[in-house]
């Protein structure tokens, strides 16, 4: 008969704790502040945000214009802070999400406020694998990356152009108020 070491090591298979997250990816859901969230992810959620809120800006605009100049008192200011709380609300959350994947606690989301820290929520990569705050993010699908780059490759042309018409449109209109000077002598 064999007798057994009561201080020997266990000889049973252990599953470790993080081969439990290996593989899975966390749900995405577009309001909540648990999670995780990438930084692709973080671009495009935040473009799109952006640009519903403009579209509504726009969209309102139009008609409380009309109100206004019909005697409607501040109607413009009030819409205008009603369409602000959930563009805010929306983008606190994902920063904080952000601010997951990264490991850190989403208070730490309160630094984006300073200027040129919010690029480190851009730039910095997540923590790969699973985390405190879950299984890492899911890949990036095809509509997440026409969102990231297209919305803001649309922002950078947009902004390029203006960068080089806007010039030139005011060397224009101060030829032509030179031409104008001259014809009325």
């Amino acid at each position: 008969m064999a007798i057994s070491n009561p201080y020997t090591a266990p000889q049973a298979e252990v599953a470790d704790v993080d081969n439990a997250h290996q593989g899975a990816f966390q749900e995405m859901r577009i309001w909540g502040w648990r999670g995780r969230l990438g930084r692709l992810r973080f671009l495009a959620y935040g473009a799109v945000a952006y640009l519903i809120y403009m579209v509504l800006t726009v969209v309102v605009t139009i008609p409380a214009t009309m109100l206004r100049a019909s005697g409607g008192p501040g109607l413009l200011a009030v819409l205008f802070s009603l369409m602000m709380i959930p563009y805010f609300v929306f983008s606190a959350l994902v920063l904080i999400r952000r601010s997951h994947d990264m490991g850190w606690s989403g208070w730490m989301s309160l630094l984006a406020i300073i200027p040129l820290v919010g690029l480190i929520w851009i730039f910095k990569a997540g923590s790969p694998g699973a985390n405190a705050y879950g299984a890492p993010p899911p890949p990036n699908g095809t509509g997440v990356k026409v969102a990231a780059f297209g919305i803001f490759g649309v922002v950078i042309l947009v902004g390029t152009l203006a960068a080089i018409a806007l010039p030139a449109y005011q060397q224009y209109v101060q030829r032509a108020q030179a031409a104008k000077a001259l014809q009325g002598k």
